[in-house]
């Protein structure tokens, strides 16, 4: 059986995020009320929400004992699933929602549809692979980034994604409180880091410092995926230090996924073809 799961929980509330809520009235049979009491004491919330659905839909279909307890372990498996998911792209706190699916490949030829399709899948991340994104303004690369961030997060690993500069930001401020070693740990633990906006500001010395500090935790372990209107030649100055510089780079490239989105800019291209839309 594969059971429609509609998830409801008073105690796990806050986690089920845009997940409807429905909770049915329960019969007076005091088995049903004794298997919901243990369905909220053990933490099943799916159990809790289809037990008598699915004890209904076995006894009409004449399934049997292992039918319906598969049926309902299934049901909760693919809820806790579910309740993950939603976990993990809360925490990776993506500034808006973007799908791979809705990158417009044909707007834009010089993404490779393969290449992209072969990083949703987790197997880079888990090898500690960095990813690097470059092109000019409007050329899809925040759409990527935070497309791919998604496809990983919903494959069950942690992602975060954060501006270089906010991240600098952050860095600087838990150097002045003392807590810098604490805040580098928490980043080298997330399985893909996602860093927009990288090489448009100057860092300055101490900056650059503080992001190379990051990369030396992550390098090899964990995954960083960077995206960037800078080309490699340009970076120096945005870190203010040839050899810091080299020493980022060394770190972002080594066994690295290159996209080059180009420099036509789709935002650009759609704001035209809105203006002056062609005649049929």
């Amino acid at each position: 059986m594969n059971p429609t799961i509609t998830v409801t929980d008073q105690d796990d509330e806050q986690d089920a995020g845009k997940v409807p809520a429905r909770r049915m009235s329960l019969p007076g049979d005091p088995e049903d009320m004794l298997i919901d009491e243990a369905c909220r004491e053990l933490r099943l919330p799916a159990f809790r929400e289809r037990f008598i659905d699915l004890a209904a839909t076995a006894r009409r279909e004449q399934a049997t004992y292992k039918q319906f307890l598969l049926g309902m372990l299934q049901a909760e498996q693919f809820d806790r699933d579910l309740r993950r998911q939603q976990r993990l792209l809360r925490l990776a706190r993506f500034p808006r929602p973007k799908r791979l699916e809705d990158f417009d490949f044909a707007k834009n030829p010089n993404v490779t549809p393969e290449v992209v399709a072969d990083l949703k899948s987790p197997t880079w991340v888990r090898e500690g692979r960095p990813l690097v994104l470059i092109g000019d303004s409007g050329t899809g690369k925040s759409h990527l980034l935070i497309g791919i961030g998604t496809a990983i997060a919903e494959t069950g690993l942690s992602v975060r994604y954060t501006t270089t500069l906010a991240l600098v930001n952050e860095l600087a401020e838990a150097d002045a409180n003392r807590r810098l070693s604490s805040v580098i740990a928490r980043y080298s633990k997330i399985d893909l880091l996602c860093l927009d906006e990288f090489g448009y500001l100057n860092l300055g010395r101490k900056g650059a410092k503080l992001l190379f500090q990051i990369f030396t935790e992550r390098e090899e372990r964990k995954a960083t995926a960077v995206a960037t209107n800078s080309p490699f030649t340009e970076w120096d100055k945005t870190f203010g230090d040839a050899r810091l510089c080299a020493a980022i780079a060394d770190r972002i490239t080594f066994r690295c996924t290159l996209i080059q989105t180009g420099t036509d800019s789709y935002r650009y291209q759609t704001t035209q073809e809105s203006l002056f839309p062609t005649a049929d």
